[in-house]
């Protein structure tokens, strides 16, 4: 029986396209969070860092992933590493 290929590796231009956005989705999930804790500090008229602490922490967090997941799904399918999955393998294969 043949030995499956191994995984290709991501072109280096991929991952430096994945850094430079990741740069900008950093900065976008701070302000995302920083929007949440003001939200909460003046819904609640509350200033106890007990609250706004794990707030801006569980915001900044599912929104970096959050957008960090989905740029990595359009990466993927850009590169055409998906197309391969998605075929499906023959006798001649």
């Amino acid at each position: 029986m043949p030995r499956p290929d191994p995984v290709p590796s991501p072109p280096q231009s991929l991952v430096d396209r994945f850094l430079r956005i990741a740069k900008w989705l950093v900065l976008f999930s701070a302000a995302i969070a920083a929007i949440a804790v003001l939200f909460v500090a003046y819904s609640e008229g509350t200033s106890d860092i007990n609250v706004l602490l794990p707030t801006g922490i569980g915001v900044g967090f599912t929104m970096l992933l959050g957008t960090g997941l989905m740029v990595l799904t359009f990466l993927s399918s850009r590169s055409g590493h998906d197309d391969e999955a998605g075929r499906k393998q023959t006798k001649d294969d």
